[in-house]
């Protein structure tokens, strides 16, 4: 299994260890460990990692160690035990922005957004500088409907990095969640001319079905089909593309395909009658 997440090495981030002979083993251990977790050995990874934090209990740098080790277990699919030393070591460090970032993305894979939500808020508060944590917080507030909250983020990070890819699909983001369809234009064209991916052409034809722009929403559905043409979301908005251009066969056909390839069939449906 591919990890997303980001693992800090732990080998440059101790302070004075004794004995000589004990920091030693530790060093290599440690070493070992992100060796290791660099490689995808996740077993080899948490094996280490337990073992380092066994010979050292008392070590600050343990917190670091259960940081990595969460994630490492996430990546073994083992969810709970994950969430368990990541909220050990939050408890040993209540202000370490690296444990809280490391909870919350493994909260979000596990689909608990309101949890990861508030990790992410209290990243924001002890750090309002950082971009990816003020990103990920625009984009689950919107989930959850606070769209002034997800305006004022990306206000922040237009501030901070104006070009950066998250604020582009920051704002994208918010004025397609309300509905400013022709605003969203602009940030999806400057996403898709550095990096094209079948979702952004995906959230890009949406803008363009809603303008009623339908030849520009059929060539952005066409070139996310040629990046991955099993993807089922944009068959689904081919289907609701052909209904507009009174191609009933053809939009029943694109429907038929889109929830054989996972579209929730109940969402295929209503989206055709409206």
């Amino acid at each position: 299994m591919q990890s997303h997440f980001k693992i800090a090495a732990a080998t440059l981030a101790f302070g004075c260890i004794a004995p000589q002979v004990a920091a030693q083993s530790y060093f290599d251990l440690v070493g070992d460990a992100d060796k290791a977790i660099s490689q995808g050995k996740w077993q080899e990874a948490e094996d280490l990692l337990n073992e380092a934090i066994e010979s050292q209990p008392l070590n600050p740098s343990n917190i670091l160690l259960l940081s990595n080790l969460g994630i490492v277990r996430y990546n073994l699919g083992k969810d709970s035990l994950a969430i368990a030393t990541l909220d050990e070591a939050h408890r040993r460090a209540p202000v370490s922005v690296t444990v809280l970032s490391n909870r919350a993305q493994v909260l979000t894979a596990m689909g608990r957004d309101k949890e990861a939500y508030a990790d992410y808020s209290r990243i924001i508060k002890l750090d309002s500088t950082l971009i990816e944590p003020r990103y990920m917080h625009a984009i689950m507030s919107l989930r959850q409907d606070e769209f002034d909250k997800s305006l004022y983020d990306c206000k922040i990070l237009e501030r901070l990095a104006p070009d950066a890819q998250e604020t582009q699909i920051a704002y994208a983001s918010y004025y397609s969640a309300t509905e400013q369809w022709e605003n969203a234009l602009p940030y999806y064209n400057s996403i898709l001319e550095k990096t094209p991916s079948t979702e952004m052409y995906g959230a890009r034809a949406v803008c363009y079905l809603m303008l009623q722009r339908l030849n520009e929403a059929s060539a952005d559905i066409s070139s996310g089909l040629e990046l991955n043409p099993d993807d089922g979301e944009l068959y689904l908005y081919r289907a609701y593309l052909n209904k507009m251009r009174y191609m009933n066969e053809d939009a029943r056909a694109d429907l038929t395909k889109a929830i054989r390839l996972g579209i929730d069939r109940q969402r295929a449906l209503s989206l055709l009658e409206q």
